[in-house]
């Protein structure tokens, strides 16, 4: 697992979990999100949006498997959604390509990590984070850019999200709603209304 930034760099992981373990409790259980959960992660103010007065935190962007949170997005579950949240959805969508972007630019550069590895997991976990380490330190020095990466290693696959009962704060609830309605009023772009 990983948060990556626009320029597909890794800025935090956590290996060592293994695939039938549910990302949201790997997360929740990792070093970042027992930071995050517990508000010791040093996250900058909340402050507006561009073009805006209202002030909100800045967020993570996750799927729909992690819960909603002060300092994180998901999409809008179910079906038969109103423009905003179908909006709102494919928006968030188009930012966590960068995630599945980096992941699939990681895999391609170093083949091996498109077959098993066979060592001890604990060994496994230590070449894992190396390739991670030499995955930011060959974009840097390659001077590597989102978009060349976007072209050339992501399908956008948009999806409908079965419902998912969470248990969130109103506030958590507002953030999203504001998010959302900022995406369809001074935050909207033109090509926005393609993912639907």
């Amino acid at each position: 697992m990983a948060v990556v930034d626009a320029n597909l760099n890794c800025i935090a992981i956590d290996v060592g979990a293994y695939g039938r373990e549910a990302d949201s409790s790997v997360f929740r259980e990792s070093a970042f999100g027992k930071k995050l959960y517990s508000n010791l992660f040093q996250i900058p103010e909340p402050s507006a949006l561009p073009s805006e007065n209202n002030i909100q935190p800045y967020v993570f962007v996750a799927d729909e498997v992690f819960s909603l949170h002060t300092n994180i997005l998901r999409p809008f579950p179910g079906r038969g959604l109103n423009e905003t949240r179908q909006v709102f959805n494919y928006r968030l969508s188009r930012a966590r390509r960068t995630v599945e972007c980096a992941f699939g630019v990681l895999a391609n550069k170093w083949r091996v990590l498109h077959t098993p590895i066979l060592v001890e997991p604990a060994f496994c976990d230590d070449i894992v984070k190396a390739y991670c380490v030499l995955h930011n330190f060959v974009r840097k020095r390659d001077r590597c850019n989102y978009e060349e990466a976007d072209e050339n290693y992501m399908n956008l696959h948009l999806s409908d999200m079965d419902h998912q009962s969470r248990n969130v704060s109103s506030r958590e609830i507002e953030i999203r709603e504001n998010y959302a309605n900022y995406f369809i009023n001074e935050g909207a772009v033109p090509f926005q209304y393609r993912g639907f």
